[in-house]
């Protein structure tokens, strides 16, 4: 992973503006963090990979990436957040609305109160969604309250 592989030459706006963004304070850390880097990488005489890792407690990999992402990508793929990776959320929208409008509605008949089982069971006796466990019910419900507060 040699330092010079993907040499970082900052323009004078990009410079001011990643030193805006590192000053701010307003910002991910990651992204803050990611600035820095690019900051300290500037120009031929910039630090080597093993001193910017060193001064800002980076992984040597973490600052090849982000070098080589502003070689190939340019300024904002490299300070900005790229998509995660993960499965796409199951129950979107309606459905949760449907779910929440459930929860938030009275009990069955002998039952005090919803229970997430119950709620699970309900969900998929009235065809919301084909199944659904009891945790992301719980999750669904977590992310409606949480919004809301």
């Amino acid at each position: 992973m040699s330092q010079k592989q993907f040499l970082v030459q900052l323009n004078e706006q990009e410079r001011h503006r990643l030193q805006q963004i590192v000053r701010s304070g307003k910002h991910k850390a990651r992204k803050i963090a990611r600035c820095r880097v690019l900051l300290l990488a500037d120009g031929p005489t910039g630090k080597t990979d093993q001193e910017i890792s060193d001064a800002l407690n980076i992984c040597l990999a973490t600052i090849f990436n982000i070098r080589r992402r502003y070689s190939h990508e340019g300024l904002e793929r490299a300070i900005g957040e790229g998509a995660r990776s993960g499965q796409p959320p199951k129950f979107k929208g309606r459905a949760s609305a449907k779910i929440t409008a459930i929860a938030c509605s009275s009990p069955p008949d002998g039952q005090a109160r919803w229970t997430l089982r119950l709620l699970a069971d309900r969900i998929v006796e009235l065809k919301i969604v084909k199944s659904i466990s009891h945790q992301s019910v719980s999750n669904i419900l977590k992310k409606t309250y949480s919004n809301h507060t």
